[in-house]
C-alpha cells in the first residue's frame, strides 16, 4: 500500500495536520481554530490542553478525508509555534495554567532588570538571542514565581516544561517521551547554541529547577510511538522543528546565504549561514536552524511581531472587512498609501529594533483617508518590516541577497508579493506549494525513516509557482520608505516619552 507522511503544523491560532505523498504534494488536510486568550493589556494565553484536542482532532480528520488507513502513515513530523511555555503535572499530565504564548509580554519588565544588572550579554554569547519577553526562560519563571505551589512542585521534580512540540509529543506518546529539539531549545533563552546543552548559569540566573527541562534531540529521529488511542496502530514521531526552521528547511535553503520569509501571524525572515553561528550586529537572532545526525546548521533570525495578525485587527479590531481575504480588494481601491502608514507595534517592535514598550501608531491621516488607504497601509507595513529586517541580515552575513524565498497564508496576495519585490528590489520567489512549514517537518521525519533516500531527492521536487520581479523606479521607492522610517521613528519617540 501507498505510504505518506502526516505532518502536524500547530499554530498560534490554528491547529492543523497536512497529509504528503512522496513526491511532496498535498493528499489531504485539515485545520481547526481554537480560542486566544487576552486577560490583561500586553497578556496572550492558549488552554494547552484545547491545543492537544485540536491537533489531534485534525490530524484523524486529514486521515480519514485521505480515505487512508493508520497503517499507511509512515511517520509524523511536527513543526509549532515557538517559545509559547507550557509547565504540567507530570503525574496528572495537566497544566498548572494556561500557555504563556509567544507574544505575551508580561515579563517585560524581568527582562529590563536583567538589561540593567548586564546579564544581556552572557545571555547573547550563549543563546545568540536578545533579552525579550518572547522568550520562553522568563515564561518559565513567571509561572514558577506566581502559580501557588509551582516552585515548590518544580524544586521537588514533580513538573515538566516544554514547548508545544514537547507538550504534543508527551501526549500522543501518554507520558512516555520528554523531549524537544535543536531549534525549540535554542529559542528558551536557557540553551547555549555552541555546546548544544542546557546551560546552568542560564538556569541559575533565572532560577529554574534543571528537572523541568525535556531532553534535547537532533530535528530527524525517531522520538517514539504514537499510544493506541490515537490510531490503532502505533506510528512513528520521527521529525521536530520550531515552524521558521521548519519553512527553512521546507524552502530548500540548504546552502549558506539562501533566505526565506514566512509570513504567518508574525513575519519571520531566517538566513541559512552553514555551520557558523554569525553573531549579530544588527539586532537580529543567531539560531539554530536544524540538527541532522551530526551536522548543525545555523542561522540568523529577524522576528517581526505583527504580520498577517495586522489584517487580523483590520478584521476583529476595526470591523471595515468581513475575511482577510477581503484585504486585497479593499486596498486595489486606492492607487497608493497616500501618504498614510500604520505600524503595528502591538506586541512592540521585533527586529531590528527590538522596542519591547513600542505600540502600535497610523501616521499620515488626513480628511481624505479612506479605509481602503488604512488597509493598503497595513499591508505594506508586513513588506516595510520584512525590508528592515532583510537589510540588516545582509549586513551581518555580508551578502548580497539575489532571491526571497517566501510562503505562508500572505502570500496568496499578489499585490503584497509584488510590492515586496518592488521594495526589496529583488526577486520574490513563491514556490508551487506554499505550505512549506508543513512540509519541512514532513520532510524532516521522512529521512529519519527513509521514506526518502536524502535531502537531494527532497531538493528535485521544490517548484516555483510565480517569481516577482521589481517594476517600480528606485526614487519612488526611495520616498516611500524614508515615510516608513519616519513613521517608525515616531512610534519609538512615543514609547520613550513613558
Amino acid at each position: 500500500m501507498e505510504q505518506f507522511i502526516l505532518s502536524l503544523d500547530q499554530g498560534t491560532t490554528s491547529s492543523r495536520a497536512i497529509i504528503f505523498d512522496h513526491s511532496g504534494n498535498i493528499k489531504s488536510s485539515a485545520q481547526k481554530e481554537f480560542q486566544q486568550y487576552f486577560p490583561k493589556p500586553g497578556w496572550v494565553e492558549h488552554d494547552a490542553e484545547e491545543i492537544w484536542s485540536t491537533q489531534a482532532g485534525v490530524a484523524a480528520e486529514a486521515i480519514t478525508r485521505a480515505g487512508l488507513e493508520g497503517s499507511q502513515i509512515a511517520a509524523i513530523g511536527i513543526t509549532n509555534q515557538r517559545e509559547t511555555t507550557v509547565v504540567w503535572d507530570r503525574e496528572t499530565g495537566k497544566p498548572l495554567c494556561h500557555a504563556i504564548v509567544w507574544q505575551d509580554r508580561r515579563t517585560s519588565s524581568f527582562c529590563d532588570q536583567l538589561k540593567k544588572e548586564g546579564s544581556d550579554k552572557m545571555i547573547r554569547d550563549k543563546t545568540g538571542l536578545i533579552v525579550d519577553a518572547y522568550f520562553s526562560g522568563t515564561k518559565i519563571k513567571w509561572i514558577l514565581d506566581n502559580v501557588s505551589g509551582a516552585r515548590q512542585k518544580a524544586s521537588a521534580g514533580k513538573l515538566a516544561f516544554g514547548t508545544i512540540d514537547t507538550w504534543l509529543l508527551w501526549n500522543f506518546t501518554r507520558g512516555k517521551v520528554h523531549i524537544t529539539d535543536v531549534t525549540n531549545a535554542s529559542r528558551t533563552m536557557l540553551f547555549n547554541i555552541h555546546s548544544l546543552s542546557w546551560d546552568k548559569d542560564l538556569l541559575k540566573l533565572l532560577d529554574i529547577p534543571a528537572s523541568l527541562l525535556p531532553e534535547v534531540c537532533t530535528c530527524s529521529e525517531i522520538y517514539g510511538n504514537t499510544a493506541g488511542q490515537f490510531l490503532s496502530r502505533q506510528i512513528p514521531l520521527a521529525g521536530i522543528a520550531g515552524d521558521q526552521q521548519a519553512a527553512l528547511f521546507g524552502q530548500m535553503c540548504t546552502q549558506p546565504g539562501m533566505v526565506k520569509n514566512t509570513y504567518g501571524t508574525g513575519c519571520f525572515m531566517m538566513m541559512n549561514t552553514g555551520d557558523k553561528a554569525i553573531p549579530s550586529r544588527n539586532n537580529l537572532l543567531t539560531t539554530i536552524g536544524w540538527k541532522i545526525k551530526d551536522q548543525t546548521t545555523y542561522a540568523l533570525e529577524g522576528s517581526i511581531f505583527i504580520g498577517g495578525a495586522v489584517v487580523q485587527w483590520l478584521r476583529d479590531g476595526l470591523g471595515i472587512i468581513r475575511s482577510s481575504g477581503d484585504v486585497e480588494g479593499l486596498a486595489a481601491r486606492v492607487k497608493d498609501n497616500d501618504g498614510v502608514y500604520v505600524v503595528p507595534a502591538f506586541a512592540g517592535l521585533g527586529a531590528p529594533h527590538w522596542k519591547q514598550d513600542a505600540r502600535g501608531m497610523i501616521t499620515g491621516i488626513t480628511r481624505g483617508t479612506k479605509d481602503a488607504h488604512i488597509a493598503r497601509a497595513c499591508l505594506e507595513s508586513i513588506a516595510y518590516q520584512t525590508y528592515e529586517v532583510l537589510k540588516a541580515m545582509e549586513s551581518d552575513a555580508g551578502i548580497q541577497i539575489k532571491e526571497l524565498r517566501v510562503d505562508g497564508g500572505a502570500t496568496v496576495d499578489d499585490m503584497l508579493m509584488q510590492f515586496q519585490a518592488d521594495l526589496l528590489q529583488t526577486v520574490v520567489i513563491r514556490p508551487r506549494i506554499t505550505e512549506t512549514t508543513a512540509l519541512g517537518a514532513a520532510c524532516l521525519a521522512g529521512l529519519a525513516t527513509g521514506y526518502w533516500s536524502g535531502i537531494a531527492e527532497i531538493s528535485g521536487q521544490w517548484q516555483v509557482d510565480r517569481r516577482f520581479k521589481p517594476e517600480q523606479p528606485s526614487d519612488k521607492i526611495d520616498s516611500l520608505l524614508k515615510g516608513w522610517h519616519r513613521a517608525v521613528a515616531a512610534a519609538k519617540f512615543w514609547a520613550d516619552q513613558k
